[in-house]
């Protein structure tokens, strides 16, 4: 674990991706992979970073088919992640980015106690918004097992959530119909129903784990509840734009200049 722990940090501080490190913790070893995780998450907190939240990843079943895994994964969103509808974000900032289009949940309460089912994760949401992942990869090629990504923060880079706020009561997420956009060119398109069926299906789900994993989700934090259609890569000029049938749009650059 520490071998790997040491591969991944010094992949982020030098900006180069480094190679696999499935070699180190193997390529499914879900406890391995999550002490990985929570190890550099102590590090980025010890150095001041604030945890804001978590993003699940592997909500497509063609995702989950790909990594030979059959369930999601999750990631921790720090406060430097974000950034704001418009926002161009600097080169270099995420590893070999890629952009996909989700709906993104903030929390009025914790969800720490209780079944944690559908009904009290519902009314736990204060409101969904529309957003943009820009995943990232410290791993060379995005040459990734379930391991690799659950050890890497579930591949996280950058978020940047949309301006229009929407409660449950005036929106279902399972019904969102999405397009996004790279420089105009339609890329990508979905519906909430290909986020594990509901995309707040994937916050019970996510709920759940934290739990087990003794680090339950906590009232202001943000959920980014997985992809609604294909990830695309993204170069430096390049601008996205994702469309969300009810929630609206949200925007954001990549700077120009050399990225890893």
């Amino acid at each position: 674990m520490v071998a790997a722990f040491e591969r991944l940090t010094q992949a982020a501080a030098s900006g180069v991706p480094c190679a696999p490190v499935r070699d180190l913790i193997g390529r499914d070893d879900l406890a391995a992979a999550y002490a990985v995780q929570a190890a550099l998450t102590e590090a980025r907190v010890a150095a001041g970073a604030r945890i804001a939240g978590r993003k699940i990843g592997l909500t497509s079943e063609a995702v989950q088919r790909q990594l030979g895994v059959d369930q999601p994964d999750f990631g921790i969103l720090f406060d430097d992640m974000a950034y704001a509808d418009g926002d161009v974000i600097p080169a270099g900032r995420v590893l070999q980015p890629r952009a996909e289009a989700e709906i993104a949940f903030v929390l009025r309460s914790d969800l720490a106690e209780g079944p944690l089912d559908t009904a009290q994760v519902r009314d736990a949401i204060a409101y969904a918004v529309a957003a943009l992942e820009v995943c990232g990869s410290r791993i060379a090629g995005w040459d990734i097992s379930f391991g690799d990504t659950v050890a890497d923060n579930a591949s996280s880079g950058a978020y940047v959530l949309g301006t229009e706020r929407r409660t449950l009561d005036a929106i279902e997420p399972v019904d969102v119909a999405m397009s996004m956009t790279v420089n105009g060119a339609e890329v990508s398109t979905g519906t909430g129903a290909a986020c594990m069926g509901d995309p707040v299906e994937a916050v019970v789900w996510l709920a759940r784990m934290a739990r087990d994993l003794g680090e339950p989700l906590r009232a202001g934090q943000v959920v980014l509840s997985g992809a609604l259609g294909p990830m695309r890569p993204v170069a430096p000029g390049d601008t996205v734009t994702a469309a969300l049938s009810g929630l609206g749009t949200v925007t954001v650059g990549f700077a120009e200049g050399a990225t890893a």
